[in-house]
């Protein structure tokens, strides 16, 4: 067999081949160990997914849908998409949650989630210097928030769990509008963090770091523009930042305020995350336009605010066209020469047919309604609702406007002073307060005055605390609202006005309740208004047995401090649930003032609270009771001013101490010969209660002088 001839060239290509098959296996190699790696990557992300649960995303741009946002209270959802959480009302809440709950804590391994969002807010008051309370973004255990109430509460919180005395689940960012020092805010314009309680755990001044010159700047959260939150919390840090500026202006790249909190322990496992807006005594329309909202890692995503939908338009900016606006103004012309001569012809008619009706009257004529049309709106003067001192009150309806009103006819058979009543009547119209039933008007026919005020549809305080036919007791939350009431009324009436006035004559029956059960104050004025054109036989009218100050017997001068006497009756009244004189009640049995004292000297007040009551905030009934005996000192140099009674009942200043036995007096109320006016008392029952007028004895020899108690 012939041998091959060696190539040396062939053995070189042979080694060549052999590099090039190994390096081809080492990359083979490499290529699936890196496959191997991303697989194995890719399965403890999956773990990790999966511990976590998939993230939840939810966004509104466009505006919110009904079906999308669970709302109670005032919030509603508006046809252009807005979130309304409040409107123009005062002492009102609105919740506005998303739909579902939400878990912020890992099923596996318990801690705490992360979470981002951002949303849009306007906060656009009804009175530049008078707004509500603000508005808050937070995590509820229910999107109805049970219990809460509105004013400096923020609908989140009531009085027993909002400075953290119990445990509520609910942690929020506040932007309050409003600064209570119960809660020790840092003022009526700042951002802070709650952890289950309306103490911030952290809250600083509204304010934004400007991007562009790094230095912070202030901002209103109530001027009506649109602003923009955006809150972070990361879970494994459990750090919560928070984020502010004007809508349209970049993100600031420093958080505003910051804290850390477990939200695995904080809130509930079920938690609603939505926003609650809330009034006290003044209004603003709380809005959310826009919201975006990612949970279990990473940023929510931003929010288009081109689409967001536009805001009501408010009253200062409502623009008409000129043409518009000339056109109106043309028709407002023609209407007001219109009315003027119908006015003119109407009056010199009336002048001459109305023989009730005097010159001088002309000049109150806008407080004057006509007695045809109080008539009509009574059907006749049948719907009676009530009888008191003064006279009887019946219940109408006025045709034109469709007001309901009560209307009050008052004797008045002498002309004596009769002019200076209708004057007085005239001030007293122009009195403006929300705790007070505002008086409308007079008329005056044959020898009677009619006076006209605002319907009350729930009544006198007095049928709801003594009328055994009521279905349920009143509660302490709201007993003690109304005395509060009827304290800013009373205050009022003493130092608000450009007069003082008097009222005489506090006591439950002459405290109303409105549709939503806030107190007013009614008759107030009307006592020394009715000396102008009392009976000559008749020198004053004092008020009621058991609400009147000791002084009175001696001076007969009503004062500011004479009703702070008769508004402590009133409190120890709602407290104990019983009048301060009875009907039944001899003249030598103790009265309520004398009963609670004695229970105060045995170290047992509370025994005196109406049994009626059920749980309540037995703190704030100590107060109350104690309060009543403090405005009740028999000496008026030592009572309270009702600036000072109003700073107790809020918590201001606290109630000054005073032993119980200053407080005895065994004279509390004479009865019987009153020396420094050489008079005789007659007493008159009114609703229960006994009112008092004074007469005088000219006509009478002294042993013909004495006292008639009657009912």
């Amino acid at each position: 067999m012939p041998l091959t001839r060696w190539d040396p060239t062939s053995t070189e290509r042979c080694k060549q081949s052999k590099r090039r098959l190994v390096s081809f296996h080492i990359m083979e190699a490499a290529i699936l160990a890196v496959l191997v790696a991303v697989l194995l990557l890719l399965a403890r992300g999956g773990s990790a997914a999966a511990g976590a649960g998939a993230a939840t995303e939810f966004v509104f741009t466009a505006g919110f849908a009904r079906q999308n946002v669970t709302t109670s209270g005032a919030a509603v959802v508006t046809a252009s998409g807005l979130l309304q959480l409040t409107n123009e009302t005062n002492e009102v809440f609105g919740h506005g949650f998303y739909s579902a709950p939400l878990r912020f804590k890992d099923a596996s391994t318990g801690a705490p989630l992360s979470f981002s969002t951002t949303f849009v807010f306007a906060i656009v008051p009804r009175y530049p210097d008078a707004h509500g309370h603000g508005i808050a973004f937070a995590l509820a255990p229910s999107p109805a928030v049970a219990g809460a109430v509105a004013g400096k509460n923020l609908g989140l919180f009531n009085t027993s769990d909002n400075t953290g005395q119990g445990r509520s689940g609910i942690v929020a960012v506040e932007l309050d509008t409003a600064r209570d020092d119960e809660f020790r805010d840092i003022d009526k314009n700042h951002v802070g963090i709650d952890v289950n309680s309306l103490e911030s755990v952290n809250s600083t001044p509204a304010a934004y770091v400007d991007v562009g010159t790094g230095r912070l700047v202030n901002f209103s959260l109530v001027s009506g523009n649109l602003q923009q939150v955006w809150v972070e919390y990361d879970g494994a840090s459990m750090r919560m930042e928070v984020t502010v500026s004007p809508a349209g202006m970049p993100r600031p790249a420093v958080p505003l305020v910051s804290y850390t909190v477990n939200l695995s322990s904080a809130v509930a496992d079920d938690t609603y995350v939505g926003f609650s807006g809330a009034n006290g005594a003044a209004s603003s329309s709380h809005y959310v336009l826009g919201w975006s909202f990612r949970l279990g890692g990473g940023r929510a995503p931003d929010l288009d605010l081109s689409k967001l939908p536009p805001l009501p338009p408010s009253r200062s900016k409502k623009m008409m066209p000129l043409l518009l606006i000339l056109t109106l103004f043309l028709v407002a012309v023609l209407v007001l020469l219109l009315v003027s001569g119908a006015v003119v012809v109407l009056v010199r008619r009336r002048r001459r047919i109305a023989e009730e009706e005097e010159d001088w009257e002309i000049e109150y004529g806008p407080h004057r309604i006509r007695y045809k049309d109080l008539h009509a709106a009574t059907r006749g003067f049948r719907d009676i609702i009530g009888a008191g001192g003064f006279g009887t009150v019946y219940h109408g309806v006025l045709r034109r406007s469709g007001a309901e009103v009560a209307v009050k006819k008052v004797a008045h058979d002498s002309r004596q002073g009769l002019r200076e009543f209708v004057s007085e009547i005239a001030s007293m119209s122009r009195l403006r307060h929300r705790n007070l039933v505002q008086l409308l008007g007079y008329c005056r026919r044959r020898g009677e005055l009619m006076l006209v005020y605002d319907y009350m549809v729930n009544g006198s305080l007095d049928k709801h605390l003594f009328d055994a036919g009521k279905p349920a007791a009143l509660s302490w939350e709201r007993r003690a609202k109304i005395v509060r009431d009827v304290a800013a009324g009373l205050l009022y009436l003493h130092e608000g006005w450009e007069q003082v006035v008097v009222h005489r004559d506090i006591k439950s029956a002459n405290v109303l309740l409105d549709a939503d059960m806030n107190g007013r104050l009614s008759d107030f004025g009307l006592a020394r208004l009715y000396d102008h054109g009392s009976n000559p036989q008749t020198t004053h009218v004092i008020g009621t047995l058991g609400y009147l100050a000791p002084e009175m017997s001696k001076t007969g001068k009503a004062t500011t401090s004479t009703d702070v006497f008769a508004f402590g009756a009133f409190l120890l009244e709602v407290a104990c649930g019983r009048r301060p004189m009875e009907r039944n009640d001899d003249l030598d049995s103790p009265g309520l003032v004398d009963l609670v004292l004695e229970h105060w000297k045995a170290g047992r007040i509370m025994d005196a609270r109406d049994p009626k009551i059920g749980e309540g905030d037995e703190a704030d009934v100590e107060l109350v009771l104690k309060l009543g005996l403090l405005c009740s000192h028999p000496d008026p140099r030592c009572r309270p001013s009702m600036r000072q009674v109003v700073q107790i009942l809020e918590g201001a200043a606290p109630v000054p101490e005073t032993p119980p036995k200053d407080l005895e007096n065994n004279n509390r109320l004479f009865y019987g010969y009153i020396e420094s006016f050489d008079e005789f008392a007659t007493v008159f029952p009114t609703s229960g209660t006994t009112t008092v007028t004074t007469q005088p004895s000219s006509s009478h020899s002294n042993d013909e002088q004495q006292e008639v108690i009657s009912g």
